[in-house]
């Protein structure tokens, strides 16, 4: 039987006030859960929507707010997500709710106004199986709004289009989704194997199905980075590590861009041993050419820092040239150790509070 033309198949349109169904995982997201929310309920879409809400075993008022939020409106669904990881939490949230379309939000992000029914209208135009926009991170402290600026840049995370990307069209993958529950069911959903770039491995199935996956750049979620170095640097560490798991899985499936970080570790690596050598024979010579690219790499993050890039204040500069480093290196160590050993159990635990649970 021949596989299906890629972008060929027109996903099904239901009815324009079938209903829309939120779901979002949350763990740990005390400070960002309420806006979250609100800016989600705020959203005006025809027909009745809910918002599912699977809850994993928080340690902060997670919790707490959720149920007070459930008891004070009635479209908002409660769930346990018990093993508290994401496509698990998705999986359950989108087999509890009713409706056709499906909106995935993050809890740390804020859906701009009408943001779902100009995705509904994207939809509907392009017969597209998921739709996503651009994620606009921004900040409140020196230091995320550092993460925010490396995010958002195309230095900072290799220029994906929900990045800043400003062209229409079919994409590789897209930020969130709205998404058609019978293409999702089509599918079988998020693959609870994986634990972080569920949403890419998800995206090359419906794609591999003959749907359309499509880059709308008028779509924009607000998207609040970590709060702190040691948080970033374990997100980073995971969700490189995933990556190399999905390369282990997908090969040439995977973007060439995904290969930066570790090319960079590896001539870092190159750099230091050739330096050691040179210094211990007193001597330099054709070798120095090995630390051209770190060399052209500290330029770079030099000249992103200190121009316009790296913000107005000096605390805002210097995060950023500690930020952009520290991300490209967890990514790439976490994208080696699991190309070779893959990633196993690997957790993000960057938004775990009052545990000391080491990645492995």
């Amino acid at each position: 039987m021949p596989l299906p033309t890629p972008g060929g198949r027109d996903a099904p349109v239901p009815a324009d006030d079938a209903g829309v169904s939120f779901i979002m995982p949350v763990l740990n997201e005390a400070r960002y859960l309420r806006r979250s929310v609100a800016s989600t309920l705020s959203q005006e879409v025809p027909g009745p929507v809910e918002i599912v809400l699977a809850l994993a075993p928080s340690t902060d008022a997670t919790n707490v707010i959720a149920r007070e939020l459930a008891a004070s409106d009635d479209r908002i669904v409660l769930i346990e997500n018990a093993a508290a990881d994401i496509p698990v939490g998705l999986n359950l949230a989108i087999r509890a709710s009713r409706y056709p379309t499906i909106v995935r939000v993050d809890a740390h992000s804020e859906l701009a106004p009408g943001y779902t029914r100009r995705a509904l209208d994207t939809l509907r135009r392009t017969r597209a199986a998921n739709v996503g926009g651009v994620m606009s991170a921004d900040g409140r402290s020196p230091f995320q709004r550092a993460v925010a600026r490396a995010y958002n840049s195309r230095v900072g995370l290799g220029g994906g289009a929900y990045h800043g990307g400003s062209s229409e069209g079919p994409a590789e993958s897209a930020y969130l989704g709205v998404m058609r529950r019978a293409v999702l069911e089509e599918v079988g959903l998020f693959d609870e194997s994986i634990r972080r770039g569920e949403d890419w491995e998800l995206n090359l199935r419906i794609r591999r199905a003959g749907y359309r996956v499509w880059f709308d750049p008028t779509l924009s979620v607000v998207y609040w980075p970590r709060e702190s170095w040691t948080r970033l640097v374990r997100q980073f560490r995971a969700t490189g590590a995933w990556r190399g798991e999905l390369v282990r899985r997908y090969g040439r499936g995977n973007s060439l861009r995904y290969f930066a970080p570790p090319a960079l570790l590896a001539a870092s690596g190159i750099s230091v041993v050739t330096a050691v050598a040179q210094v211990a024979r007193r001597r330099s010579g054709p070798a120095s050419l090995l630390h051209l690219p770190v060399a052209a790499y500290a330029a770079l993050i030099a000249v992103v820092a200190l121009g316009r890039g790296g913000g107005r204040g000096w605390r805002d500069k210097a995060w950023t040239a500690a930020v952009l480093p520290s991300m490209h290196v967890s990514w790439g160590a976490g994208f080696v150790w699991a190309l070779f050993r893959g990633a196993r159990d690997t957790v993000d635990t960057s938004r775990l509070r009052g545990r000391n649970t080491p990645l492995p």
